[in-house]
């Protein structure tokens, strides 16, 4: 199971560089099997609401926790001593150490593109790191999705007569 870092979501929410291999990634793996942090979903209608992307924010909360099953993690008031800990022997600021807490507490593979967690323990995997371990030893719970082929996508676009 994996907690999704704010900038895997907005990689592919205000559509950058990276978003075809998060939006392959968020299609593979089943949405039950992601996890974002509550600091990670303000963070991420922050960003989109000073983008002026109201749309996207709800349909982001539609397709997550609606028709989707993505879970929220939260930390209480008495983790923040472990967050305070973790930011001194990491080198961590505030909003990395309780995305690596809360992926800590929860058992979870930290998904980021942050090489901030590079220097902790846990470490933490891209989108592209894990779909390549999904081709080389399948996780059972990855969906591989088949894209149909360039003929296939163009006989879909023509119009029968």
């Amino acid at each position: 199971m994996y907690l999704v870092d704010t900038n895997v979501w907005l990689e592919r929410l205000l559509a950058q560089e990276r978003s075809d291999e998060v939006g392959r990634f968020l299609s593979g793996v089943p949405s039950e099997r992601l996890h974002l942090t509550d600091f990670s979903f303000h963070s991420i209608c922050l960003a989109l609401t000073r983008h002026k992307l109201d749309a996207a924010l709800r349909d982001f909360v539609r397709d997550s926790f609606q028709r989707g099953a993505v879970g929220l993690v939260a930390l209480t008031p008495t983790d923040s001593n472990r967050v305070l800990v973790v930011m001194r022997n990491y080198n961590l600021d505030f909003d990395d150490a309780y995305q690596y807490v809360a992926a800590e507490k929860r058992g979870l593979t930290l998904v980021s593109y942050d090489t901030d967690f590079d220097r902790t323990e846990r470490g933490r995997k891209t989108p592209q790191t894990l779909l390549d371990s999904f081709n080389d030893e399948p996780d059972p719970d990855f969906v591989a999705r088949e894209r149909p082929s360039a003929s296939r996508r163009k006989a879909k676009g023509r119009k029968r007569g």
